[in-house]
């Protein structure tokens, strides 16, 4: 089902997220929250995994070290508010989009590079476009506050990562290159749910079709 929203399309996506992951998330908040707080600190273990890949670029680690920091003060937000809803941290099955994603990062390098930066840059961008839609949808205004004040920084985190690849690649090579792995983030999303208690940030559930990056 095509979801109607008036939250913008992230230009990093070739496709939109819909109504089913919507219901699917709206239906399950605590779940949802606890996969949130996974993914932030995965996001921050990824941030410091390329400083520590790349020791000797000091912009790299200049820019990266800021926003690791950052994912970690969102996952202990959201880890003070599992604490006041009475909800435990617990490990969860994960889907197979990161996987998925990881896989398509090319092994030599600097194309490692460009692919690890535009990895991360789609994930934030795919975390982005689904915090939009909890934050417009979500009946708890508790969990509305949340998603959205996180926008802005998702927002430059997805940002940041493609700053990144056009300073060292140039627009043209990173925008090629963006195009084929958004391609395989939008596979990576494609089906349904065996089980509706799979459902996560980034569990399948977008539209069909294709737009293209722009």
């Amino acid at each position: 089902m095509i979801l109607t929203s008036t939250v913008p399309r992230v230009r990093w996506l070739t496709a939109a997220s819909d109504r089913t992951w919507l219901d699917q998330a709206l239906a399950r908040p605590d779940l949802i929250l606890i996969d949130h707080a996974h993914c932030e600190r995965k996001a921050a273990g990824v941030a410091l995994q390329l400083m520590f890949r790349y020791p000797a670029d000091q912009e790299l680690a200049a820019a990266l070290s800021p926003l690791a920091r950052e994912e970690l003060e969102h996952f202990e937000r959201v880890l003070r508010l599992l604490e006041q809803r009475g909800t435990p941290l617990r490990p969860l099955q994960a889907p197979g989009y990161g996987a998925r994603l990881a896989a398509a990062v090319r092994r030599g390098e600097p194309e490692r590079m460009l692919d690890s930066f535009l990895v991360a840059g789609l994930i934030e961008a795919r975390s982005h476009e689904r915090m939009a839609l909890l934050a417009s949808h979500s009946p708890d205004p508790e969990l509305q506050a949340l998603y959205g004040d996180l926008l802005a920084s998702e927002a430059r985190h997805f940002g940041l990562y493609w700053v990144l690849c056009e300073q060292r690649f140039g627009r043209a090579t990173t925008m090629e290159r963006l195009a084929a792995l958004a391609a395989v983030e939008r596979e990576a999303l494609s089906g349904t749910l065996a089980r509706a208690d799979q459902v996560r940030i980034h569990s399948v559930g977008v539209e069909p079709g294709t737009s293209a990056l722009s």
